[in-house]
């Protein structure tokens, strides 16, 4: 009977997927035809970002106390670099309340910003004015990689640098007015401080040791008494200009024709530095000493290596041309030591210019090459590196990644960073892992395909479908404003023929973008793009049977929910159905609606392990999973109780409302 029943869910899971005929899949969230492999990881991807019965999920990330998102219940903060591949590329698509939570996880940044008085909870220093941080908490903030041997770091001068690209990408997507004037004080504050920095003659940026965002592998200088000092560190400048990029469309939505001025000159400045940080081959050195001595070039006797972050995001940010990115690219697929785990690692082969051992590879414990900062594999890497790929049309990469990232998921194995070169997750001894980081790659593999680039009066998009699939239709709308935006392709090509937007003929702006003026787009744009030019013979997909989707819930639903999730069930129902009759409470509707597929997941998940699902799992793991699902549901619960309690207790006379109703349940 165990094997029967095994055998009725496959075949209920199958059919619930939605795959009508081999090349079609309709899915939750995306539908279309031709490689149903390919759009089922796409559909998939959506689902991570959601409570589901399937996968670990930012549900899980959720933590009320503070009510936003951490890194990961072993580790209750928020990481600028560990957050900065799964929130860019996240954003254009994540709904309340995560959108939210999210903010306020980065809300942290910058209560704590630098302002020469605060400081660090980690050392005492003081941070400098405008300084963001490595990672802050609610009681304060480590302004410098904290990790080894803090006490000669620099300051987090590209933590602070990714910092504005994430706040000012969701301020860019909201065009909220109220909270550009809020956030943009802070963004300009965190630009200046980046700017004490840069080297009047050759507009690089002087910085010192472990003051790279995936700090501490950079040693900076090493000088003649022993001591580390400063070089020209090339992931600064290219982070920095992707800053730039946005703050340079923030001040034109703020209406400040001065400082976009100064920030378009700012811009040119970093773009025009850059050409002295390539290697001779077309690819981003690491770093440049004050003499000229270039760290980080395959071949070269010292300091030879590849560095792969910068790389990977001069070509997602578009610091790199056309031309520069396709030398960047055939670069690392030149070196099979780079991605043996399909994961990049951070650089091949092994630092030699570390401040742990400096002109030596040969390094130990944390330092050792493979397991860290010094060949180690990171996820939120690993999805800008998937925006690279997109760009350049390296689809099979795309894949390759997402397939990694769906098998560590399904085993629910989703820490970060990877050791072995990216075989191994961090904590291996652990029955489950989940960090905030991991959740890079799905997003990755969803922005990707139109890549998304916000301006103060206009969106850009860049197809990037798979030649393997011949049409593809996206279900989940992206954020703009006010407005949402959903998306359809029939890819017939690499070119751009036409574009409708409800119905309607819009003149593509380019072959391979469009461009949608705010003020042009209704509310609710359906855009429609029909490709040509047709594809290489050779581009074929992957005809499989569907696997993946929403499970046939009422043959499933038989497991009872444990006693302290009843109570928390029925509140938040009977609180849905009041709030629909509220035509003010958007955001409260979209909590408790996710609030409920919180525990929605968890009694499905139950009943298809009672149903023997996972009987591949020893049963302390399954357990251990169902307090995944089960916390997420109650922290979820939490979350909107003290929610409640925060409005009755405010002066706000629709949240007083909406409290009164929640207290009379």
């Amino acid at each position: 009977m165990r094997a029967a029943g095994i055998i009725i869910l496959i075949i209920l899971l199958g059919v619930a997927a939605g795959g009508v005929s081999a090349g079609e899949y309709r899915g939750r969230y995306c539908s279309g035809r031709g490689d149903v492999e390919y759009l089922r990881l796409i559909d998939r991807s959506f689902d991570f970002f959601h409570p589901n019965p399937d996968s670990p999920n930012i549900s899980m990330l959720y933590y009320p106390d503070w009510d936003c998102l951490i890194e990961g219940s072993r580790w209750p903060g928020w990481w600028v670099q560990n957050s900065y591949g799964t929130t860019y590329c996240a954003i254009p698509f994540l709904q309340e309340p995560w959108l939210t939570f999210l903010q306020n996880s980065q809300d942290m940044w910058f209560k704590h910003q630098g302002d020469g008085q605060k400081k660090c909870i980690h050392t005492g220093f003081i941070a400098p004015e405008g300084a963001l941080c490595d990672v802050a908490k609610p009681t304060g903030a480590i302004y410098v990689q904290g990790d080894c041997n803090w006490k000669i770091h620099d300051w987090g001068f590209e933590f602070t640098a990714a910092g504005v690209v994430m706040q000012a990408e969701l301020l860019l997507i909201s065009r909220d007015r109220d909270a550009i004037r809020r956030y943009l004080p802070n963004l300009e504050r965190a630009c200046r401080f980046i700017e004490t920095r840069r080297d009047g003659k050759s507009g690089l940026f002087l910085a010192g040791p472990a003051s790279n965002l995936l700090a501490p592998s950079y040693g900076g200088v090493r000088l003649p008494d022993g001591s580390f000092g400063k070089g020209y560190l090339a992931g600064l400048s290219v982070t920095y200009l992707a800053a730039l990029d946005r703050m340079v469309e923030l001040e034109k939505l703020a209406g400040s024709a001065g400082k976009t001025a100064l920030y378009e000159a700012r811009r040119k400045k970093t773009r025009e530095s850059l050409a002295q940080l390539i290697a001779p081959d077309g690819y981003f050195v690491k770093s440049l000493e004050p003499d000229g001595t270039k760290h980080g070039v395959l071949g070269q006797e010292k300091y030879g290596y590849f560095e792969s972050v910068v790389n990977v995001d001069a070509i997602a940010f578009r610091a790199a041309d056309q031309a520069q990115s396709e030398r960047i690219y055939a670069q690392i697929a030149s070196i099979p030591g780079l991605r043996p785990y399909d994961f990049i690692i951070t650089n091949y082969p092994s630092l030699d210019d570390t401040y742990e051992a400096w002109g030596s590879r040969d390094l130990s414990g944390i330092w050792e090459y493979g397991r860290w900062v010094n060949g180690g594999a990171w996820s939120t890497v690993e999805a800008r590196a998937m925006l690279a790929y997109y760009r350049l049309g390296k689809y099979e990469d795309v894949r390759r990644s997402n397939l990694r990232s769906m098998k560590l998921a399904d085993d629910f194995q989703m820490d970060a960073p990877l050791k072995d070169f990216g075989k191994t997750v961090w904590f291996h001894k652990r029955l489950t892992n989940l960090c905030y980081d991991a959740l890079g790659i799905p997003a990755a593999t969803v922005r990707g395909l139109f890549e998304y680039v916000y301006r103060a009066d206009g969106l850009t998009l860049y197809p990037h479908i798979p030649p393997s699939i011949e049409q593809y239709v996206q279900k989940e709308p992206i954020r703009w404003g006010e407005k949402r935006i959903w998306l359809s392709v029939k890819n017939g090509g690499p070119r751009i023929r036409s574009l409708r937007v409800n119905g309607r003929k819009w003149k593509p702006s380019a072959p391979d973008h469009v461009t949608l003026p705010y003020d042009a787009l209704p509310k609710d744009a359906r855009v429609e793009l029909v490709m040509e030019g047709g594809w290489p013979s050779d581009a074929t997909g992957r005809s499989v049977p569907n696997a993946f989707g929403t499970p046939a819930d009422d043959a499933l639903r038989t497991v009872e929910l444990p006693e302290e999730l009843r109570k928390p069930l029925h509140l938040l129902r009977v609180m849905q159905a009041r709030l629909r009759r509220e035509a003010d409470a958007d955001f409260e509707r979209a909590y408790v609606a996710e609030a409920l597929r919180a525990f929605d997941a968890y009694r499905v998940r139950a009943s298809k392990d009672a149903a023997g699902a996972y009987s591949q799992m020893t049963p302390e793991k399954r357990a251990e999973i169902s307090k995944m699902y089960e916390g997420a549901a109650l922290n979820l619960y939490k979350g909107f109780d003290g929610l409640m309690r925060r409005y009755a207790a405010g002066d706000d006379a629709r949240e007083k409302k909406l409290a009164g109703m929640y207290a009379g349940l």
